[in-house]
C-alpha cells in the first residue's frame, strides 16, 4: 500500500503543514536523544497519539514503508554474528547482547516513519510545498519545494509499476523462476517504465508552462496549531536537556 494523501477532517488534516513538519522534526531530534527503553515507551505512546489524531491505521503505516522494514530487522540480527578467535571449534559466534543497541535504533527509525506516515496521509502536496517555500526563502526554497512536489506524486507511481510488473511476472509463472531472475525481470521493467514516465512528466510540464512561481495554496495559523507548536518545542528542548 501506498501512503498518500486522503481527504479528510481529522486533527491532523486541520493542522497547518508547517506546524506538522516542525513537530515531525522535533520529534526525530528528541528520539534520537533519547534512547533508553523508559524514553522510547514514552515515545511510542505519543506515536499513538499522532496516528490516532490522523486516524492512521500503523499496519497501513508498515504496509507503507514495507520496503525499507528488512534492513530494520536484519541490521540488529547482523550484529549477533561475531567472528571467533583464529584456532576457535566454530570460526563464526552468537552474541545476542550485540544486537541490543541496533535493535533500539532500529525501533526509533520505525517511530519516526509512523509519523512521517500521518504526515503524508493528511497533507495534500500542494499544501507541503507552499509550507516548503515559505520556511526556505528565495529560489532555493523553490526548488525544494518543486523536488518535494514531484517525488510526492511520481515516487508512487514508481513503486505502482513495480506492483504491476511483478504480479503480471507471476501471473506467466514468473515465480517459479530463480530470484536472481525475478529480480533481473522486474527492475528492467521498472526501469523502462520510470524513464517512461520521465519523459511523459517532463512534456507535460512544458504544456503546463511549469513556473517556478506558482499560485501555492494561503497557509495561516490556526489556534489549534499552538498547541501543537508547544509539543514540538517542549520535544526539542527534551533534546537538550
Amino acid at each position: 500500500m501506498t501512503l498518500t494523501y486522503r481527504p479528510g477532517d481529522t486533527l491532523a488534516h486541520r493542522l497547518d503543514p508547517r506546524t506538522k513538519l516542525f513537530v515531525q522534526a522535533a520529534f526525530a531530534l528528541a528520539v534520537f536523544a533519547r534512547t533508553g527503553p523508559r524514553g522510547l515507551a514514552a515515545f511510542t505512546a505519543l506515536v499513538a497519539g499522532i496516528l490516532l489524531a490522523g486516524r492512521v491505521s500503523p499496519a497501513d503505516a508498515l504496509r507503507g514503508f514495507a520496503p525499507a522494514l528488512p534492513f530494520l530487522v536484519v541490521a540488529p540480527l547482523a550484529r549477533t554474528v561475531v567472528l571467533s578467535p583464529a584456532g576457535s571449534a566454530l570460526p563464526v559466534g552468537v552474541d545476542p547482547a550485540a544486537a541490543v543497541e541496533p535493535a533500539l535504533a532500529s525501533y526509533r527509525v520505525l517511530l519516526v516513519l509512523l509519523v512521517s506516515a500521518t504526515y503524508l496521509r493528511t497533507t495534500p502536496v500542494r499544501e507541503s510545498r507552499a509550507a516548503i517555500e515559505r520556511v526556505v526563502p528565495g529560489r532555493l526554497g523553490r526548488f525544494l519545494g518543486v523536488g518535494v512536489g514531484l517525488v510526492f506524486r511520481f515516487f508512487p507511481l514508481l513503486l505502482a509499476d513495480l506492483r504491476r510488473v511483478r504480479e503480471a511476472s507471476n501471473a506467466r509463472l514468473g515465480d517459479r523462476r530463480s530470484l536472481p531472475d525475478r529480480m533481473r525481470v522486474v527492475a528492467a521493467a521498472g526501469v523502462r517504465r520510470a524513464f517512461a514516465r520521465s519523459d511523459r512528466l517532463a512534456l507535460a510540464l512544458r504544456a503546463r508552462c511549469f513556473a517556478w512561481n506558482p499560485t501555492l495554496p494561503e497557509l495561516r495559523f490556526a489556534r489549534r496549531d499552538y498547541p501543537a507548536h508547544c509539543l514540538g518545542v517542549a520535544l526539542a528542548a527534551s533534546a537538550f536537556l
